[in-house]
């Protein structure tokens, strides 16, 4: 390694039977960082050799028939094509090494399969677990990569020519019934694994085609992880906490890539087992436990022919006729679902969903105003507003405000977060936030001050429990709500009785 790089991460990802090592490396050269991805098995004196392979293969396809062979060309590869390719390139194989072993064998031929058939050096970053985001921009520069810890990185990968890029989203379009042509260069498309996918092909892009790959979080974001990396406060989550257990609604806002989806996941995690969620997504981001009631509903574009659309309006409706208790929503555009949601709130359901608005006073702005437009007058039946924020220059998520609703429909900031001490403050007093809780349960404001202490250690507790995934989590809560509450003493031994099976 050149002296002016410094490896500050690395780990390891499987991809088709290959392993491939991942490093993130800091270039002094560089003003962002480095995401270096390298087959671990594969020396570069093989790779070369492997290349010759792959020169051969070409034209041994070209000679048996399938004039003018090229990847790029290829719309989609069946099941029999790819056997018999796989026929061909591991015959090659053998005569460049006749005496690997089976394991080293398949290894090189699944790599050849990958970089020859498939998706080349993409698949290993579609299953780095790591990863949120997959940029390409054009073919000549490097995939960018958006790193869940360490934010954008510039890779050591780039695709030969922009046909590759076009043959990719050709590819992933068929696969979901989607064209990407010259009279219709945009596609937006929504993967059977849960991963959105957009690109644009020149000269709509200038600068060439491109690809922007959203992945679907394998390992959602949890409560834990929010108070470990700091970004929301023990005492904040223990007030989303208190207010999810007491029905009030809660509305998630922030800019773009501000972490909102893995925030309404994280107030998700406080659902009561015992009652029914819908949620309603235009792509399915948030998860829950496996023991909990919940029924998850998406939305459907139209077909070419411009029929079969299922809007999120149409669902939203929908959801009330299916006896919902909660109402996740997975963003709030459109006067008429707003409409519907503050209908829903004033009958008695507790609705969850995410806004883009960057504060707490934005938020009601957005709310009242075009296009969502709802009446100022209705907003109180709103529990609180949670804001997101990203500083884009670190890639930090954090939570900025929260806030609770007066009987005007202003909004009330009772926690900021101050950027300069990198700390949450409680900057005033709740006003309306205790006083519905105490009309509903009865509880005085020592009470559920005394609640939200419990509560906070019992987070505590969680924090110090290393390797929890959503379902430990999850049914730590689940048992608080089934044994009327416990003390963070016993949070090791529910942790346990979990990991057990339950």
């Amino acid at each position: 390694m050149a002296a002016n790089q410094r490896v500050i991460d690395t780990y390891k990802i499987e991809s088709t039977g290959v392993m491939f090592t991942v490093d993130v490396v800091e270039d002094s050269s560089e003003f962002v960082k480095i995401y270096r991805l390298s087959a671990f098995s594969i020396s570069p004196a093989t790779k070369i050799v492997l290349d010759k392979i792959r020169e051969e293969f070409i034209v041994n396809v070209e000679v048996a028939g399938a004039s003018g062979f090229d990847v790029e060309k290829l719309g989609g590869i069946s099941e029999s094509i790819r056997k018999g390719f796989e026929r061909e390139i591991g015959g090659i194989l053998r005569k460049y090494f006749p005496s690997i072993d089976k394991k080293t064998y398949d290894t090189l031929l699944n790599y050849l399969l990958q970089q020859n058939i498939g998706f080349g050096d993409l698949e290993p970053m579609l299953k780095d677990s790591g990863l949120e985001e997959i940029v390409i921009n054009n073919a000549s520069e490097p995939v960018w990569v958006y790193h869940r810890k360490h934010g954008w990185l510039k890779t050591n990968v780039t695709l030969p020519k922009e046909s590759r890029i076009r043959h990719y989203s050709t590819v992933i379009g068929r696969d979901v019934g989607k064209d990407i042509t010259l009279l219709q260069p945009l596609m937006d498309a929504h993967l059977k694994t849960g991963d959105r996918v957009n690109a644009t092909l020149s000269p709509i892009s200038t600068k060439g085609n491109t690809i922007t790959i959203r992945k679907f979080a394998e390992k959602p974001w949890t409560i834990v992880d929010f108070l470990n990396q700091n970004t929301m406060s023990i005492e904040v989550a223990a007030t989303i906490w208190l207010a999810v257990e007491n029905e009030m609604s809660v509305i998630i806002t922030g800019g773009t890539g501000s972490g909102k989806t893995s925030a309404l996941n994280v107030v998700m995690s406080f659902f009561p087992p015992n009652q029914r969620i819908i949620s309603i997504e235009d792509t399915r981001e948030v998860q829950l436990p496996s023991f909990m009631h919940w029924v998850p509903l998406e939305t459907r574009l139209p077909n070419p022919e411009g029929k079969g659309e299922v809007s999120m309006l149409d669902l939203v409706v929908n959801s009330l006729r299916m006896r919902p208790d909660r109402i996740v929503v997975g963003e709030i555009r459109r006067k008429q679902e707003a409409l519907v949601l503050f209908e829903a709130m004033q009958t008695g359901h507790s609705v969850y969903a995410t806004l883009h608005a960057n504060n707490a006073e934005e938020t009601i702005s957005r709310l009242t105003n075009e296009p969502i437009d709802v009446p100022k007058a209705v907003l109180p039946t709103l529990g609180l507003i949670l804001v997101q924020t990203r500083n884009r220059r670190t890639g930090t998520r954090k939570t900025l405000q929260v806030a609770e609703i007066l009987p005007s429909g202003d909004a009330h900031v009772v926690y900021q977060y101050d950027a300069q001490k990198d700390q949450m403050k409680k900057i005033s007093e709740f006003d309306v936030f205790y006083k519905k809780i105490g009309l509903y349960t009865g509880l005085t404001k020592a009470q559920i001050e005394a609640d939200i202490k419990n509560k906070i250690e019992i987070l505590r507790k969680l924090q110090k429990i290393e390797g929890l995934d959503l379902h430990s989590i999850g049914y730590v809560f689940a048992h608080y709500y089934i044994t009327k509450g416990f003390k963070a003493s016993d949070v090791p031994a529910i942790v346990e009785q979990a990991r057990r099976g339950g």
